[in-house]
């Protein structure tokens, strides 16, 4: 089952930003700095902490995973916005 999480993250160094940045890219939808949205099974939650544990520095940065609940439920309308509106990304499918 497909959990949503919110994840945010604090880092100190520029060119750590830069990496966890790259990484949460290919895990999820950047909605705003430093913050995605991402829908993970149990395998995937653990390989993307496992990667950005390579990345950051522990006693200086912090990533943050907020579970806001399954994928199908409540989770899929979980962000609201307050002044320019969250469009959530459309989910396709890409034959090729």
């Amino acid at each position: 089952m497909r959990q949503t999480y919110i994840v945010t993250y604090d880092v100190c160094d520029p060119k750590r930003l830069r990496k966890v940045f790259r990484l949460m890219k290919g895990y999820g939808d950047h909605i705003q700095l430093s913050v995605f949205r991402c829908e993970l099974d149990a395998r995937t939650l653990i390989e993307v902490r496992g990667r950005l544990g390579q990345v950051i520095h522990h006693e200086q940065d912090q990533v943050l995973f907020i579970d806001v609940g399954p994928t199908e439920g409540r989770a899929r309308l979980s962000v609201r916005a307050l002044g320019k509106a969250y469009v959530p990304p459309v989910d396709i499918a890409l034959v090729v």
